[in-house]
C-alpha cells in the first residue's frame, strides 16, 4: 500500500510538470498561429489533455480478456469523464480563483465560445443518453446515433475555427506571457521547438496519467471496489488531472477563456466521439449507476449554460457544481 501511495505522488508530480510545459507551449503556438483563445483552449488543449481518459475506454474495449469487466470499465470511463469535468473540475478551478475574486466575483470566458461549447455538449450528451434506450438488435439505429455524434463534433470544430478570426480582431487572440520553456535552455523559439515541447509535454501527460491510473486501480483492488464503480468514480479523477491542472494554472493567470475552454472543449470531445464508440462496442444500457451520472452531468452542464451572463459566470454558481458532484457521490455510494 505504501508503494502505491508513493507511485501516486510521483505520477502527480509528473503530471504537474507536464501541464506547465503543455500550457506554456500552447500559448506560444496559439500566438504564433494568430488564433483565438477559444481555438487554443477548446480544441488544442482539450484534445491534447483528453488523451489519457480517451485511452482508458479504448484499451479496455479492445482488450481480449474479461469482456464483461472491460465493457463496464469502458462505459464508466466514457461517461465518468464528462461528469468529472462538469462538476469536480469546474469546482476545483473556481476554488483556485476564489481567493483573488471572492464569492461575489465572476469568471469571464469569452461568452460566444463558452455558449457554443455548452450548447454542443448538451445536445450531443442528450443524444448519447437517448441511445441507451435503443434495443441492441436495432444496430442500424445505434449506428445512426454514433454517426450523428461524430458529425456533431465535426460541425463543432468547423464553427470554432470559423469564429477564430473575428475573435482575434476583437482582442481575444492567444498571447504568451513569457519565454517558452525550451528557450530557457538555449533553444530558439520557433514552430519546430514549440511542437517539440508540445510532443514532450503530451507524452509526459499521458505517461503520468496512466501511471496514476494503475496506482488508483491497485488501491481500489485493495479496497474491494467494483469495476463499474471504479471507472465511474476513481479513474476519471486520475485521467482528468491534466485538464484540472491546466485550467487551474490558466485561471490563476487571469486567462479565463483558456481555463474554461480547456474544460468545456474536452466535454464536447468526450461527449461526442467517445459515446459514439461506446454505443457500438458496449451494452450501453440505462443501468441505475449510469443514469445517475448522466442526469447529474446534464444538470451540471445546463446550470453552467444558464449562468452564462454578460458579466461572466458567478463564482457562487460555479461552486454549486461541486455540490452536484457531492450529491452524485452520496447517491452512488449509498
Amino acid at each position: 500500500m505504501t508503494g502505491l501511495v508513493f507511485e501516486l505522488l510521483v505520477m502527480l508530480v509528473v503530471i504537474l510538470a507536464a501541464a506547465e510545459l503543455f500550457t506554456n507551449a500552447l500559448e506560444h503556438l496559439g500566438e504564433r498561429l494568430n488564433i483565438s483563445e477559444g481555438v487554443t483552449g477548446s480544441l488544442f488543449a482539450a484534445v491534447g489533455t483528453a488523451l489519457p481518459e480517451t485511452s482508458v475506454p479504448l484499451l479496455a474495449l479492445t482488450s481480449g480478456t474479461a469482456v464483461s469487466v472491460n465493457e463496464e470499465i469502458g462505459v464508466g470511463a466514457i461517461l465518468g469523464a464528462p461528469l468529472m469535468l462538469a462538476t469536480l473540475s469546474t469546482f476545483l478551478m473556481t476554488l483556485a480563483a476564489l481567493r483573488q475574486r471572492k464569492p461575489g466575483g465572476h469568471i469571464s470566458p469569452e461568452r460566444t465560445g463558452f455558449r457554443r461549447d455548452m450548447n454542443f455538449f448538451l445536445i450531443a450528451f442528450g443524444l448519447a443518453a437517448a441511445a441507451m434506450f435503443v434495443p441492441h438488435h436495432a444496430w442500424y439505429i445505434r449506428a445512426a446515433f454514433s454517426i450523428g455524434l461524430v458529425a456533431i463534433y465535426v460541425g463543432y470544430v468547423v464553427m470554432t475555427f470559423r469564429a477564430s478570426r473575428h475573435l482575434v480582431a476583437e482582442g481575444h487572440g492567444t498571447e504568451a506571457p513569457g519565454k517558452m520553456m525550451l528557450a530557457r535552455v538555449g533553444l530558439p523559439t520557433n514552430l519546430g521547438t514549440i511542437v517539440l515541447q508540445l510532443v514532450c509535454a503530451t507524452a509526459l501527460l499521458v505517461a503520468g496519467a496512466k501511471g496514476f491510473i494503475y496506482g488508483v486501480e491497485g488501491v481500489s483492488k485493495i479496497l474491494g471496489i467494483s469495476a463499474l464503480l471504479l471507472s465511474l468514480l476513481i479513474i476519471p479523477i486520475a485521467t482528468e488531472l491534466p485538464e484540472k491542472v491546466n485550467s487551474i494554472l490558466w485561471i490563476r493567470r487571469g486567462k479565463d477563456t483558456l481555463a474554461f475552454g480547456n474544460i468545456t472543449g474536452a466535454m464536447v470531445f468526450q461527449g461526442t466521439l467517445l459515446p459514439a464508440i461506446g454505443i457500438m462496442l458496449t451494452p450501453w444500457e440505462p443501468r441505475v449507476e449510469v443514469l445517475t451520472g448522466v442526469v447529474i452531468t446534464l444538470l451540471a452542464a445546463a446550470w453552467l449554460r444558464l449562468n452564462s451572463r454578460a458579466g461572466g459566470l458567478p463564482i457562487w454558481a460555479l461552486l454549486a457544481n461541486g455540490v452536484l458532484y457531492a450529491i452524485y457521490l452520496g447517491i452512488t455510494l449509498s
